[in-house]
């Protein structure tokens, strides 16, 4: 069953103003719940746009958002989001990062502990526990980041080039791991992204909006198996798809 539903939805800036500018036009989606979603484009298409409203952060100017058949309005904890700038706290440890959400809404300190304890593990990051950020690298400031979205327990995941400002390197890492961690939680994952790489590595599904006003163009189905390795990269079939949405793309 579908767990968000994008209905009819058109979003312009300045709607009923001379500089109006239209960056989404009549999108229909459905994403179902414990999949793995991408969203592709050219730059100024709205794909951060779009993410951002199923963060509830504004509001379309017409169409809705449902989750699970409830509107989507304001911020909420069934949605977690991870920008691609780390939003790391640079005052607090890697653990008290991760158990920040918990911590807020009034976890207790063994609840906290735990917490810690298995999402400091999870995402990779034992032996860094009393880290303060400025002594972690990018890519570990990144799995800090994931680590307190996912400790908060969201039914859906919002990433918006999470990975965008890592070398190639570690960015690969960080993909290997993100697809671990996914197969574990089985969390909706929506996830914007410039690389194709990246979106046909991850997802089962890659939207492909059109430039702006952003449509939905195609939507490619990704029936790759998992667990997916660096060498599937360069198989055909990964190839083949890398690049219809080039050509898509391009054009």
């Amino acid at each position: 069953m579908p767990e968000i539903i994008v209905d009819k939805l058109t979003h312009t800036f300045g709607k009923g103003t001379p500089g109006a500018l239209t960056v989404l036009d009549d999108i229909n989606l459905q994403f179902e719940s414990g999949s793995f979603n991408s969203i592709v484009g050219t730059s100024g298409c709205g794909k951060s746009t779009l993410l951002k409203m199923m963060a509830g952060l504004f509001t379309p100017t017409d169409g809705q958002m449902l989750l699970d058949g409830e509107e989507i309005k304001g911020t909420s904890r069934r949605r977690g989001m991870v920008f691609q700038q780390d939003a790391v706290f640079p005052w607090m440890s890697v653990s008290r990062n991760i158990s920040y959400g918990p911590r807020l809404r009034g976890a207790g300190k063994k609840e906290q502990a735990e917490i810690e304890e298995k999402w400091v593990d999870l995402v990779g990051l034992k032996g860094f526990e009393d880290r303060w950020p400025r002594e972690l690298s990018g890519g570990m400031r990144k799995r800090v980041d994931i680590g307190r979205v996912y400790a908060n327990d969201p039914e859906v995941l919002l990433m918006d080039e999470p990975f965008g400002a890592l070398d190639a390197q570690t960015k690969e890492r960080m993909q290997d791991d993100l697809q671990s961690l996914w197969q574990v939680t089985k969390k909706t994952v929506i996830f914007v992204t410039h690389d194709l790489e990246e979106a046909i590595f991850l997802s089962d599904r890659i939207i492909v909006l059109s430039a702006r006003p952003g449509r939905v163009h195609h939507v490619e189905d990704v029936a790759l198996p998992r667990p997916r390795t660096g060498e599937m990269r360069l198989t055909d079939e990964f190839l083949d798809i890398k690049r219809k949405l080039w050509k898509m793309l391009e054009h």
